[in-house]
C-alpha cells in the first residue's frame, strides 16, 4: 500500500460562493462528504485545513482532524504548505491535496493520485484529468484543459480553447483537468517559496507556476467518474439534485 495523508483545503470567503464548505446536503454540509471520501482513500491521515472558526467547528462536529491555518494564504497549495510545517511532515511524505468544494470526488481517484506520484519519481506533482463529453466544456473558461504527452506528463493547461489548440492536432487529445494533485512535502517547500508565474497569472492557473519552472506534472485519466464540484450556487443546486 502507498503512504500518503490528505490535506482538504477550505476557506470561508469564497468570492463566488462564500460559505459553499458548509451548504447542506441531506443535512450534512459539502465539506462532510468531501472529509467521507477521502477517509476511504487508504489515506493515513485526512486533515481539514481552513482559517476560518465556523468551518473548524462544523468539522471537529463530524470528527474531522482540523489545523487553523493563516488568513493571509492566497492558495490551497499554501494553506497546505503550513499543515506539513506545522505537522513536521518529512521531506519524503506524499500529500493528496484534495478541494474542499469536491463532494463527489470518488476514494478511488484519490488513492490513483497518490499512487502515479509514487509510480513516477520523476515527476513533481500529479493530477487527474476526464474526457470532455460536452461540445460546450471546450468554450467555457471555468473549464479548466489539460493536454499531456505519450508519457502521460502534462504539456499545458488553459482556460483557453485558442491556447490549447495551437499545440495539439486533434481536439480529442484535449482533457478536463481536475482539480485533485499529490506532491511531496519536499517539492511543496519548494513550490510555494516561488512567485507567481506569468502564465500563472495570466491563466489564474496555480499549476503552471510548475511548467513555468520546468517542473513535470503527471497527468492520468480517472479510474472513476467524478461528479459535481460546487463553484457557484447553481452548482449546488445541480448538486442538490444528484446526490
Amino acid at each position: 500500500m502507498v503512504k500518503f495523508k490528505v490535506v482538504i483545503p477550505a476557506r470561508f470567503a469564497s468570492s463566488r460562493l462564500p460559505g459553499k464548505a458548509l451548504l447542506e446536503v441531506d443535512s450534512k454540509p459539502i465539506i462532510q462528504y468531501v472529509f467521507n471520501n477521502a477517509m476511504q482513500s487508504g489515506a493515513e491521515q485526512v486533515i481539514i485545513a481552513t482559517d476560518d472558526e465556523r468551518i473548524a467547528n462544523r468539522s471537529i462536529e463530524f470528527g474531522a482532524e482540523v489545523c487553523l491555518t493563516s488568513k493571509q494564504h492566497k492558495s490551497g497549495t499554501d494553506r497546505i504548505s503550513e499543515v506539513a510545517e506545522k505537522q513536521a511532515w518529512q521531506e519524503d511524505v506524499v500529500i493528496v491535496n484534495v478541494q474542499g468544494d469536491e463532494p463527489m470526488m470518488p476514494a478511488e481517484n484519490i488513492m490513483q493520485v497518490a499512487n502515479n506520484l509514487v509510480s513516477n519519481s520523476k515527476a513533481s506533482m500529479a493530477t487527474l484529468c476526464s474526457p470532455i463529453v460536452d461540445e460546450l466544456e471546450f468554450t467555457n473558461p471555468n473549464i479548466v484543459k489539460v493536454i499531456y504527452d505519450s508519457n502521460n506528463i502534462a504539456i499545458n493547461f488553459s482556460r483557453s480553447m485558442d491556447v490549447i489548440m495551437r499545440e495539439v492536432q486533434e481536439k480529442s487529445s484535449i482533457h478536463r483537468h481536475l482539480g485533485i494533485y499529490a506532491y511531496r512535502v519536499a517539492f511543496l517547500k519548494k513550490f510555494t517559496s516561488m512567485p507567481p508565474s506569468h502564465n500563472e497569472k495570466k491563466e489564474s492557473l496555480e499549476q503552471l507556476r510548475a511548467l513555468d519552472n520546468e517542473f513535470s506534472i503527471h497527468v492520468e485519466i480517472c479510474n472513476a467518474a467524478t461528479g459535481i464540484g460546487v463553484d457557484t450556487q447553481e452548482d449546488y443546486e445541480a448538486l442538490l439534485s444528484t446526490m
